[in-house]
């Protein structure tokens, strides 16, 4: 991507959503999310195959979620860029109709599903720009009205993004009145980052708030992560290790510093 085709992007801050691009081995990023990248490399080895082993805890997710769950509604917050299975698409695989929402606010992925329409490729498919924690903004949405029946079970998406919710924006609040918004039957996945001590975790969060200018949350414990999935019923196995969630044998080596917890809920 050239610093000049999307001339109103920040290309002197680092963007999650580009960062993860990069990490993933993508072309839709910048110089400043390259180094930010590879910083945070140096600062935890291991980073890029944490990505890795998250987007396919993404597609396992999708898949149990649609072929053994029967979903046929998503929606999922901080979508960022366009890559290869998309949650659309994995959903499809396992079970025809499935409609999507994909939520982001990075003006580099809304520009991007705007100008190249990747991930909107049919009617059963929306892309609408939204705050996540602004959940009366996502549910009254149009195009979310137009898709998601909420008499029907849904499955909720917050995957490797709650991380990037401060606290001042009350991200377990936002779940919950997401959760509260959707019908018996319905799901909530997640993943996030974490570290096992508080100083760990203190390292990477400031890492995110410098490399961000600011646009980052909080690396959190178990303990937090967990509290997302309070009045839910947390299906096999649990809350454990992204890689260990429902493996393939796709999983890589990754930082045993740094990881992301994963687990999907349903709402009895």
């Amino acid at each position: 991507m050239e610093p000049d085709e999307f001339p109103e992007i920040d290309t002197r801050t680092a963007s999650i959503a580009r960062l993860y691009d990069y990490m993933l081995g993508g072309t839709d990023n910048y110089e400043v999310d390259r180094r930010a990248a590879e910083a945070a490399e140096d600062l935890m080895p291991g980073s890029f195959a944490l990505a890795r082993n998250n987007r396919r805890y993404l597609e396992r997710v999708v898949r149990y979620l649609a072929g053994e769950c029967g979903i046929r509604q998503f929606i999922d917050h901080g979508s960022g860029l366009p890559t290869q299975n998309n949650v659309h698409q994995v959903a499809r695989e396992s079970g025809a109709g499935s409609k999507v929402v994909y939520v982001e606010i990075d003006p580099v992925v809304l520009a991007h599903g705007r100008v190249k329409a990747l991930m909107a490729e049919d009617d059963s498919t929306a892309f609408i720009e939204a705050d996540a924690s602004d959940v009366d903004l996502v549910l009254g949405h149009p195009e979310t009205r137009r898709l998601i029946n909420f008499d029907e079970p849904v499955a909720v998406l917050y995957v490797s993004f709650l991380h990037c919710i401060p606290d001042a924006r009350d991200p377990d609040g936002m779940v919950r009145r997401m959760v509260d918004h959707l019908s018996p039957g319905s799901y909530l996945a997640i993943s996030h980052l974490t570290a096992d001590t508080p100083e760990s975790r203190e390292r990477m969060t400031r890492f995110g708030v410098e490399s961000t200018r600011g646009h980052w949350g909080r690396v959190r414990s178990r303990e937090e992560v967990a509290s997302f999935f309070q009045g839910l019923e947390v299906v096999p196995p649990g809350l454990v290790k992204a890689t260990e969630w429902h493996p393939d044998g796709r999983e890589e080596e990754q930082s045993e510093e740094f990881f992301e917890y994963g687990g999907v809920a349903r709402k009895p």
